[in-house]
């Protein structure tokens, strides 16, 4: 694995972090791997580096830092409101570029005013990387996972379908394909000729007689449980595949996932047409809708350029922990995103903090950004 330099730049972006209020914090380069393959998401997963421990724990090389520094603060019971910053390198496996390279960001936990929170991550990683180009114009490309979750939650799709649904968030190609496959559920045949049996002996509507019947199956074939799911578990997740097969949405509804999807348009502009979605719709998005709206807010109180963001409803970041907010920087119309982040408001739980802890943070890819300083002086 190659060494990489530290970019010249790195010292007056570590004086930004301190004049923005924020305490420099470091993790150890070699992490434990289970919480970024239990809560990272699959992309980051299939990307990390992968080694163990003498007694056998599952371990990685530092893959990104919001987890270790989540995991940081728990372990040291430090209380919140809280502001981290860092920069340092991690590793993972990439297409393009050095599989080792320097990270940068901020975590902010624990403001429970989530709107101002919000717009201090966008505004401040708009300033970081403007004070590296300046002159540049930079552009923000800005969604909302839970004005998502709130319109699957409203079209009153099963639990399971709302699940699959809100793991591709951000994943256009996959959204679209579970969108064809509620246009044109699974014939149930598709499960055999078994679980037709089922069906005809009226187990699959009794799931009490149906994890009966999977256990004395079971222990007829000498199968164990002691290393793998229960007959309930088994039974139950039977239950959901085929109530997943079969959910079929109405064309209108499916009509009103695609046009919320489409939704892109200036900043400004997008609470007024997301109200405008919901009242012809007739899907209830107030909450969801009043907290967007006083992040807009918030963001033109920040002295964030509203003219600079775009409104993508279907965009999204790939990491499953983000709960709210997700958003990236750009310089000009396009190229290598410099800055990413989001909120994620159930991490921490998950991590084994002992009460909810709300969070937003953002990244910056030092060497997409050297990059890009290269280019400006080369223009």
């Amino acid at each position: 694995m190659t060494l990489v330099n530290l970019p010249a730049f790195a010292p007056d972006m570590l004086a930004d972090f301190a004049r923005l209020g924020t305490e420099r914090v470091d993790t150890p380069v070699i992490q434990p791997a289970a919480p970024f393959l239990d809560m990272a998401g699959e992309d980051l997963r299939r990307r990390i580096f992968l080694t163990e421990s003498e007694t056998g724990e599952s371990l990685c090389l530092r893959p990104e830092f919001t987890i270790p520094v989540c995991l940081r603060h728990i372990e040291t019971a430090t209380g919140t409101p809280k502001r981290y910053a860092y920069l340092g390198e991690v590793f993972r496996q990439r297409r393009e570029g050095a599989n080792e390279f320097y990270q940068a960001g901020i975590e902010d936990l624990g403001d429970t005013d989530v709107a101002a929170a919000d717009a201090r991550a966008v505004h401040d990683a708009a300033v970081i990387i403007a004070n590296r180009l300046p002159g540049r114009t930079l552009s923000v490309t800005l969604g909302d996972q839970s004005v998502f979750e709130a319109v699957v939650a409203a079209c009153g799709l099963p639990s399971g379908w709302q699940k699959r649904l809100i793991h591709a968030f951000g994943n256009q190609a996959q959204l679209q394909r579970l969108l064809s496959e509620l246009a044109n559920p699974a014939d149930a045949g598709v499960f055999g000729p078994e679980v037709d049996r089922l069906a005809i002996l009226g187990l699959l509507d009794d799931e009490a007689r149906l994890a009966g019947h999977i256990d004395g199956t079971m222990q007829a074939t000498g199968y164990s449980t002691n290393t793998s799911r229960s007959p309930l578990e088994i039974a139950r997740r039977l239950k959901e595949k085929m109530e997943l097969a079969s959910t079929r949405l109405d064309r209108r509804t499916l009509d009103l996932l695609r046009e919320f999807l489409a939704l892109e348009l200036p900043l400004a502009d997008a609470p007024a047409a997301l109200f405008a979605f919901a009242a012809k719709s007739g899907l209830s998005l107030d909450g969801a809708l009043a907290r967007f709206d006083a992040r807009v807010v918030a963001l033109a109180n920040a002295g964030v350029d509203l003219a600079a963001v775009t409104y993508r409803a279907a965009f999204g970041r790939p990491l499953d922990y983000y709960t709210g907010l997700v958003f990236e920087v750009t310089a000009g119309g396009g190229g290598a995103v410099l800055a990413g982040g989001g909120r994620f408001d159930r991490l921490m739980t998950l991590l084994g903090a002992e009460r909810h802890i709300p969070a937003v943070g953002f990244a910056l890819w030092l060497d997409r950004i050297e990059r890009a300083i290269g280019q400006g002086a080369a223009a």
